[in-house]
């Protein structure tokens, strides 16, 4: 093929030193050969996607920036409109919070709710009422294609090797990624899977959209952030392996439980539903107070889907379809529908006509691991799960020092004054994990992951416990000095 024969005479394609015959059906796919699967580990991996966009870029010629060959389809995303703003403006991974324009919401709050489709679109996110959007840019030169550092490409490929394990950690694969830990585990679970073969998945189209995601992400979030969206594919992954579940799962099935992983709460901008409803913001008129975030994140992710291309070669019936079960599984991780999920779970294993054959019920069961993993932190080591504890925390605090800042009224454990991490981190899993999982202990039939998971889940809370019980001492102490000395400077 001509794209084929260009690479393989360019100066990349020398320096990759493949023969044509090793890439006999496309330059962008993992391919067979004589029936045997053409794989790659993942440094290889890696070098080939270097060498293919750079290829890629420099055969393509002088193009047109900011245009993309689907402008039209983009054009036409519900929901999310997206501006098409200056060209060539890098991206960077920042803080939602910090940028939400507060004159628009005290203005609107005394003029009404957006009304107009052209507002809705000019301010489609917080970060993009500040920053030209990125879409229909094109490839930009100056992106780091550099996924790994390469002093640390060795020891990350090691932890690659035992991602199916409970006790990955996710914090440190991410040093070792140098920041690109969400990038570097799809790449890893989509090879693994055989997703690439399967899909027929340009390399190219599909990293640039890895990135795109993870890039959406706010790093200024300390939870709601990539790290967050890796560690949630990471445990998806795990919940995808259980024996009771992985032997119905269809390629299609496995593609989407890890693509609506990483991408569930990208573009999260720090705050909750209810401030988004009680300062009148756009996306919360826009989605008229229904699962505002969780809308968000999957119109964002339809976007980001259309922008790069990644699907374009697959029927409009299947793309269709991969769009709105993406959607179905993002919108199941909204709290508020806990108990909706929670009550048809149990009712399902009660009566025992879970049938996983059915395509329905399967992708029932996506949901339900997809709402596990999201709130998994609990049941991980204490290392780790006391880390995502005090993220989330910090997380609440900066909103509840918002509402404070601008007069609002604090939102339920975002006032740090009262609400103390750990009796947060005990009633959210008193009332939200453990029903969940003592559920998905059951449809498991207490597998080994289970078992692990139940076990850190208890002695997690038993430490909150005792740390809260070491707090509230340390409280009465003060308070009892304090009375103490008041008296002794009171004397006659």
């Amino acid at each position: 093929m001509p794209v084929l024969n260009r690479f393989l005479s360019s100066e990349f394609g020398r320096r990759l030193k493949v023969s044509e015959e090793l890439l006999p059906t496309s330059v962008w796919t993992l391919s067979t050969y004589q029936q045997r699967t053409f794989t790659l580990e993942l440094p290889e991996l890696i070098k080939l996607v270097k060498l293919l966009w750079k290829s890629k870029h420099n055969l393509q010629g002088p193009k047109r920036r900011g245009v993309f060959e689907n402008e039209d389809a983009l054009s036409n995303i519900p929901g999310d409109g997206r501006v098409r703003g200056p060209t060539g403006v890098l991206s960077e991974r920042r803080g939602s919070f910090p940028f939400i324009d507060f004159r628009l919401l005290n203005t609107t709050a005394h003029s009404g709710e957006i009304g107009t489709k052209k507002k809705v679109k000019r301010l489609l996110s917080f970060q993009r009422y500040f920053h030209a959007s990125r879409l229909l840019r094109g490839i930009i030169p100056q992106t780091s294609l550099h996924l790994l550092d390469e002093d640390y490409l060795g020891q990350a490929a090691h932890m690659l090797s035992k991602v199916g394990t409970w006790n990955f950690d996710i914090f440190l694969f991410d040093r070792l990624t140098n920041g690109n830990s969400l990038v570097t585990l799809l790449c890893h679970l989509f090879n693994s899977h055989g997703l690439i073969h399967h899909f027929q998945l340009d390399m190219v189209k599909l990293y640039r959209f890895l990135v795109m995601v993870q890039e959406d992400y706010h790093s200024q979030n300390p939870y709601h952030n990539a790290v967050h969206a890796a560690d949630v594919t990471q445990a998806m992954h795990c919940y995808l392996k259980e024996p009771k579940l992985s032997r119905y799962l269809t390629p299609l099935d496995i593609f989407l439980g890890l693509m609506a992983a990483a991408a569930h709460d990208v573009d999260h901008p720090g705050v909750n539903q209810p401030f988004l409803i009680k300062t009148k913001h756009h996306l919360a008129s826009l989605y008229q107070n229904v699962s505002v975030l969780e809308n968000h994140h999957w119109r964002s992710t339809v976007g980001m889907l259309r922008e790069s291309g990644l699907l374009s070669h697959l029927p409009t019936e299947t793309t269709q379809d991969i769009e709105q079960q993406l959607g179905s599984l993002i919108l199941a991780t909204d709290i508020s529908r806990q108990n909706e999920f929670l009550g048809h779970f149990k009712s399902h294993l009660d009566s025992n006509d879970l049938s996983l054959e059915d395509a329905e019920h399967r992708h029932f069961m996506l949901q339900i691991a997809l709402k596990c993993a999201d709130i998994c932190n609990p049941c991980r080591v204490w290392e780790m799960s006391k880390q995502w504890s005090e993220r989330v925390c910090e997380e609440f605090y900066r909103q509840g020092d918002l509402e404070s800042k601008f007069d609002l009224e604090v939102s339920p454990l975002c006032n740090q004054q009262i609400d103390t991490i750990p009796g947060i981190q005990i009633g959210f899993m008193t009332y939200i994990v453990e029903p969940l999982f003592e559920e998905w202990s059951r449809f498991t039939d207490n597998s080994a992951l289970s078992e692990v998971m139940m076990s850190h889940l208890r002695k997690n809370k038993a430490r909150w416990r005792h740390l809260r019980h070491k707090q509230h001492h340390r409280e009465e102490d003060s308070s009892s000095l304090s009375l103490n000395e008041g008296v002794e400077g009171g004397g006659p």
